[in-house]
């Protein structure tokens, strides 16, 4: 396929641009602001002292996803990400519930990143700097997303430092116990399944990597390399961080903390750090938003093109080449939300519609021949498996809204197919 970066876009085609490093770079700025500043508390809450586990869980699950969405992806390096890869391997409608699925549950997911801002930079008027964040946003992905990885790549660096600066300060503290992180007791099964498939929705941003499939250089080689790279990262920063705050609150601290890293700090006897913890928290929030409006813009773009989508929405920008009405639809529609919306409800639907997403994902690569370059059977299957085991383990207003959701979108495409036929 080569190096393309230089190669004008055709009409309708956006222009490859990104290599593995801004690939990468996209992932991380939507998995670490997601979840390692809001995740964490609620996962302890339903864990207990199993809270680690509940990791180890996610991570496994998400590692089977990734592997199975980057073999993917080499193959089909088209915008759409599971969209297209279950309508190539399982069949149109598969590939339409998965591309549902991804563009309602990231839609309600991009509003909790904005509440997530809102809630750190002003907490009296956080729906209305939510509703700023996006429309600030939203502009930056129209005019490019080469911008917007150099604007990505800027979040990642910050919030990485004052991550690293949060675990070196907890860890070293006169408060840090090691026997904090013993399993206790209290950590059930259905516990640990709760918080992990909570802990998921903070590691789903690999998914943006692979909704790139048109600009990135090379996808066949830069995804499959991005996709792993940018999971493993995260998964390290996310053990290392809940180590050193479980070794400071225990389980039971970081269950009752409102802010959990702020929190921890200040138990640590550091109240100096918690303003930069603060704001780390709202730059990591504003890099998730940022990446989730350009991957749900583009698989928007991907059902606008197969007219399950209004096809307005899959026109291209012929000077920035990115797909500018599906960008401004799904601001919009987040802008909305994010205005009216709640956090914690927005968190769960996010969280069972991206888990179906991802079942039609390891189904899929369930389907590939080793020409095609499987994966080890192992990976899908226990990627299917997990999707489901986490999508239903999950608070039941979630499980039921989120089926709801679901049902809906697969009325409306028989209401469609029957129309056509």
């Amino acid at each position: 396929m080569g190096d393309t970066a230089n190669t004008p876009a055709g009409p309708g085609e956006l222009r490859r641009r990104l290599g593995v490093f801004d690939a990468v770079v996209v992932g991380l700025g939507s998995m670490i602001g997601a979840g390692i500043f809001g995740a964490l508390g609620p996962a302890a809450r339903e864990a207990g002292t199993g809270l680690l586990l509940g990791l180890v869980a996610a991570g496994v699950v998400a590692y089977c996803n990734a592997t199975s969405s980057a073999r993917l992806a080499a193959r089909y390096p088209r915008s759409g990400g599971t969209y297209v890869y279950g309508r190539e391997r399982l069949g149109d409608f598969w590939g339409y519930l998965a591309g549902w699925g991804f563009v309602v549950g990231k839609t309600a997911s991009c509003a909790a990143m904005a509440l997530t801002v809102g809630s750190y930079v002003w907490p009296a008027q956080a729906h209305a700097v939510a509703v700023a964040a996006v429309v600030a946003l939203t502009a930056v992905n129209y005019v490019g997303v080469h911008k917007a990885a150099w604007l990505t790549r800027a979040i990642v660096a910050v919030v990485l430092a004052v991550l690293a600066a949060v675990v070196v300060a907890l860890l070293t503290s006169g408060e840090a116990d090691a026997a904090r992180l013993e399993i206790g007791g209290d950590a059930t099964l259905g516990g640990v399944l709760r918080a992990g498939g909570l802990l998921f929705f903070a590691f789903a941003g690999y998914a943006r990597i692979a909704t790139l499939g048109e600009e990135v250089r090379d996808p066949a080689r830069t995804i499959p390399r991005a996709i792993p790279l940018a999971l493993g990262i995260t998964l390290a920063v996310y053990a290392a961080v809940a180590v050193a705050a479980l070794t400071v609150l225990g389980s039971g601290g970081l269950g009752a903390a409102s802010a959990p890293l702020a929190d921890a700090v200040r138990a640590a006897g550091l109240p100096g750090l918690a303003p930069v913890v603060r704001a780390g928290a709202a730059v990591a929030a504003l890099g998730s938003l940022l990446a989730l409006i350009l991957g749900v813009s583009r698989t928007t773009l991907a059902m606008a093109r197969d007219r399950h989508l209004p096809p307005a929405l899959a026109a291209v920008h012929p000077r920035f080449a990115v797909p500018h009405r599906a960008e401004l639809a799904v601001g919009a529609v987040v802008a909305v939300l994010a205005a009216t919306a709640d956090l914690r409800g927005a968190i769960g639907f996010s969280s069972f519609g991206v888990l179906a997403y991802y079942a039609v994902a390891n189904a899929s690569a369930w389907t590939l021949t080793p020409a095609e370059g499987r994966p080890p059977r192992i990976v899908p299957g226990l990627g299917l498996a997990g999707c489901l085991l986490l999508a239903f383990a999950l608070p039941f207003s979630s499980v039921v809204s989120g089926a709801a959701v679901l049902a809906l979108g697969a009325a409306a495409y028989g209401v469609r197919r029957a129309r056509a036929a």
